[in-house]
């Protein structure tokens, strides 16, 4: 037997706002090299976004709409699997990739189990990978469920396609802080740090309960496909706001080191989700982050005057305080979150 333990929502939350909305950037001039006018012109409405909420949508994103049809089919034939066969596949047996299923209320954020299920998914990395071969975490091969291989073909394709579309939201990142378009490439992401996840949130209508909990992505970008269910709320200056599902476009959002690298210029910023849809919801967080290896140093043009931003931040650790490896501060965090299986296999 699995045993399920759930944290309630507050009491009294924040009333969540409708009137307040995300903003909406074609991002398709991005990939378009030729255009430094269109470039620039997105690049403005991507800098306004990440200085205001953090958030945004995205349009012209060039990752199929097909693709993702295809992702989000398989994906629910194999949630709807019996616990015992999706349990075939559990995170356990990635060993120090720290890939495969984990059950709900496996996961915890800011160390209470959430409302949902998952599948972690990341680079497909062969035994013969250098960082394989010497052990580093989270590198290695995925887990795919025997039997259903459109799933596995389907992540593989959207992990291609979804690994492109960042690159290019970066350099529209770039571009907007002043920076050469090539910037983050040439210093962070020629070898990023590819995190996927598959989510399934089972409805929480009849309760008070969070299918995530309030946090802040780890990296530098999240790129977020997610059904028709919604729930996703983002907490502004103005208060909670709803991340609706908006067809044909993706969410997304700045993290940790996005946050630390521009002094605070770029926050990340704190977002939570809740299903209370009436049926199970999915989503599709792409984390798109720094070089495992690479130190974080912050742009000389955008030092920070914040010396304790701990108060401010949902989990009381400050982001500037942080100095070393994205690799480090990933594990870090990623051991909080599967406290059990840190000590399993990386302690």
């Amino acid at each position: 037997m699995v045993h399920v333990y759930v944290h309630r929502a507050e009491a009294a939350i924040s009333r969540v706002s409708v009137a307040d909305t995300l903003p909406i950037v074609d991002m398709a001039p991005l990939f378009v090299r030729t255009d430094a006018v269109a470039h620039a012109a997105v690049a403005s409405a991507i800098g306004r976004a990440c200085r205001d909420s953090g958030f945004f949508y995205v349009t012209g994103h060039g990752i199929p709409a097909a693709l993702i049809a295809r992702l989000d089919g398989a994906s629910r034939t194999f949630f709807a699997q019996p616990e015992a066969v999706k349990m075939q596949i559990a995170m356990a047996h990635g060993g120090r990739a720290w890939r495969g299923y984990f059950p709900v209320g496996g996961e915890l954020t800011s160390g209470k189990p959430d409302l949902k299920e998952g599948l972690y998914f990341g680079s497909e990395l062969g035994t013969e990978h250098p960082r394989v071969r010497r052990g580093v975490p989270l590198h290695g091969a995925n887990l795919f469920p025997t039997g259903l291989p459109e799933l596995q073909s389907a992540v593989l394709a959207y992990l291609d396609a979804a690994t492109q579309t960042a690159h290019a939201v970066m350099e529209g990142i770039a571009l907007s802080l002043g920076l050469a378009a090539d910037y983050f490439y040439r210093h962070y992401t020629s070898d990023p740090t590819v995190l996927f996840r598959v989510f399934h949130y089972p409805d929480a209508c009849q309760t008070d309960l969070w299918s995530v909990g309030e946090h802040t992505d780890y990296g530098l970008l999240t790129l977020l496909a997610q059904d028709a269910a919604g729930g996703l709320e983002v907490k502004s200056a103005r208060g909670w706001i709803a991340a609706p599902p908006i067809e044909g476009t993706l969410v997304c959002n700045i993290g940790d080191m996005l946050d630390r690298l521009t002094g605070g210029t770029y926050r990340s910023t704190p977002h939570r989700a809740r299903n209370v849809s009436g049926r199970g919801r999915l989503s599709f967080p792409f984390f798109f982050d720094p070089d495992f290896e690479a130190e974080i140093v912050p742009l000389p043009e955008h030092a920070t005057s914040i010396v304790d931003d701990r108060a401010a931040r949902w989990d009381g650790n400050s982001v500037y305080a942080f100095s070393g490896t994205y690799g480090a501060y990933l594990l870090e965090k990623v051991s909080k979150v599967f406290p059990d299986l840190k000590r399993s296999v990386i302690a």
